[in-house]
């Protein structure tokens, strides 16, 4: 079997492809739609590749690119409205498309298992954990209840938890993100598969809890000899973990090889943008243009302390950042990175310590006294959407912080400030007609660039950025990091940027600050930092960086 590939040279037969073992699982010319209203939508289109024993491939590619749908169409767990439309999926000899759902019921779980995404929603939140891994025991194996128990205590030691009584009688809530996926993979290999389907895994998890549940992953596959179908937008995590990597685009596969010949070699001009997109690459980073910074300190922070109920969430803390610079506080769920943000801008009160912005000390102000420094500190959340007024249209949003500090008398008829709503759209890469848009009718990235004109409409000295590319498809991400870079260099902007991804933090910073359990453990230059860092957790961190091999990530 051959695959399709859209190149800018003639295809070639994969060399997985010639593989002479028959396959875990083949896919051939797989069509899939979904029906709307009256008519049905592609979503698939004539996508085949193969899965050899053992093995790892990696789907890759954006959001709405097919990879999800794919993945779930192997495992007969499309919506109500999809459906398989042409072609066949085959796993080990046997035609999964003609399957009857009492056939679905002896292949999913048993043959082919799930990783979800999200453990949150993938576990019951009544019902303790132990038993939730048992219930795939009860379904696909012949084990009395109290085999059941035994298996469930072994499955929980081989994905690492020690205390394993504990854990069995644990609820999903009394456990971390990592803990949660570590249970989701103990279900998935308890009937011990053939395959697993891994479907973003690790995208709501730390960099370090990602290293750990991935390498887990690796260690049960090799234990096993399980075959897993990687389903990830992170080109790190794929150039990583998989010997396959399958491109999808708009539905198709349009590049497919081993993974260090397509990372290396990429031949279709898509795979090729995957690859530009990531931070390490882009221009400003290999060639980094001088940004003018002063010695004028626009944040002094000495000492900061905030506690919740008793517990310090950021501890005795202290750093400058200077006008021009963008200063970056880096590290896990959980270290007072946000928290930090929050006490900048006026959200929350600081329990000690003095934090001077702009030359004034907001240590001991109230909200009313902070008000007129909001104009000169903007903040860009992660989800913009959720930071929007459902009510309003894009041009209210932007409008917004110019009604707040510049109300006007009387009532307010038309579109005062259209000029300089529209200017702010097109300094945020928007075209000027969206101002008459909706933000449900815009995509992620493009609903990111009106979260950040709303914060430049009223001409800021300071933008906190917390997480503002988290959430998005690595190639939108590299163009609000553009956007970013350039309005800086444009506007003298400050930026505290605030995230978790030390190759997102490596690309755009000045300096950086890494903290742990609400302390800082390490600051200094970018250069200083990642090149020769003086703290175990750094090191620990930039240990965690996926593809930082393949594809540069520290580069």
């Amino acid at each position: 079997m051959s695959v399709a590939f859209e190149t800018d040279s003639p295809a070639t037969e994969s060399p997985a492809v010639q593989s002479v073992a028959l396959p875990v699982l083949t896919v051939a010319d797989l069509e899939v739609g979904y029906r709307v209203r009256d008519r049905l939508v592609p979503a698939v289109h004539g996508v085949s590749f193969e899965v050899p024993a053992g093995q790892v491939l990696a789907l890759v590619g954006e959001s709405g690119s097919g990879k999800s749908t794919t993945a779930h169409a192997v495992l007969g767990l499309l919506p109500a409205n999809g459906s398989v439309t042409g072609g066949t999926i085959t796993f080990r000899g046997q035609v999964l498309t003609e399957l009857s759902a009492k056939g679905w019921r002896s292949v999913r779980g048993r043959a082919i298992s799930l990783i979800p995404q999200d453990p949150t929603v993938s576990l019951d939140p009544v019902r303790r954990v132990g038993h939730q891994v048992e219930d795939v025991l009860r379904l696909h194996t012949d084990l009395d209840t109290e085999a059941r128990r035994q298996r469930v205590h072994e499955l929980f030691e081989l994905v690492g938890f020690t205390d394993t009584e504990r854990r069995y009688r644990q609820y999903p809530h009394e456990l971390s993100g990592g803990m949660r996926q570590r249970v989701l993979i103990a279900a998935a290999v308890a009937a011990e598969p053939e395959l697993i389907i891994a479907d973003e895994p690790t995208s709501a998890l730390d960099a370090t809890v990602q290293k750990q549940v991935l390498d887990l992953l690796d260690e049960v596959r090799k234990r096993t000899g399980t075959s897993v179908v990687l389903v990830t937008h992170d080109l790190g995590v794929a150039a990583d973990r998989s010997d396959l990597i399958g491109v999808l685009y708009q539905g198709r596969l349009v590049e497919f090889g081993p993974t260090a010949q397509l990372v290396a070699a990429p031949r279709h001009a898509y795979t090729r943008r995957l690859l530009d997109s990531v931070p390490s690459r882009r221009p400003w980073v290999r060639d980094r243009p001088p940004v003018a910074v002063t010695n004028e300190t626009v944040i002094d922070v000495e000492q900061l302390r905030k506690d919740y109920g008793g517990v310090p969430a950021v501890d005795d803390i202290s750093f400058r950042v200077r006008r021009g610079e963008t200063f970056s506080i880096v590290g896990e769920s959980g270290s007072g990175k946000s928290t930090t943000a929050r006490v900048l801008t006026g959200l929350t009160e600081a329990d000690s310590g003095r934090v001077q912005l702009l030359g004034t000390d907001i240590t001991r102000l109230g909200r009313r006294e902070f008000r007129p420094l909001r104009r000169d500190v903007q903040i860009v959340y992660q989800n913009p959407y959720s930071s929007f007024d459902p009510r309003f249209g894009v041009y209210d949003v932007v409008d917004e912080p110019l009604r707040s500090f510049e109300p006007r008398r009387g009532i307010r008829r038309g579109r005062p400030n259209r000029d300089r709503v529209v200017a702010a759209l097109e300094a945020a890469a928007l075209p000027a007609d969206f101002v008459d848009r909706h933000p449900r009718e815009l995509s992620g990235g493009q609903r990111q660039r009106v979260a950040i004109a709303r914060a430049l409409v009223v001409e800021p000295k300071v933008i906190v950025l917390d997480e503002p590319i988290s959430a998005l498809d690595v190639s939108v991400a590299a163009q609000i990091l553009d956007l970013l870079r350039g309005l800086q260099q444009d506007r003298g902007l400050t930026y505290l940027f605030i995230s978790h991804d030390l190759a997102v933090v490596r690309a755009i910073s000045d300096r950086v600050a890494v903290m742990r359990q609400g302390r800082i453990v390490e600051q200094g230059t970018v250069d200083q930092v990642f090149s020769s860092p003086t703290d175990d957790y750094t090191v620990r961190l930039l240990d965690a960086i996926a593809g930082r091999d393949l594809i540069g990530g520290l580069s």
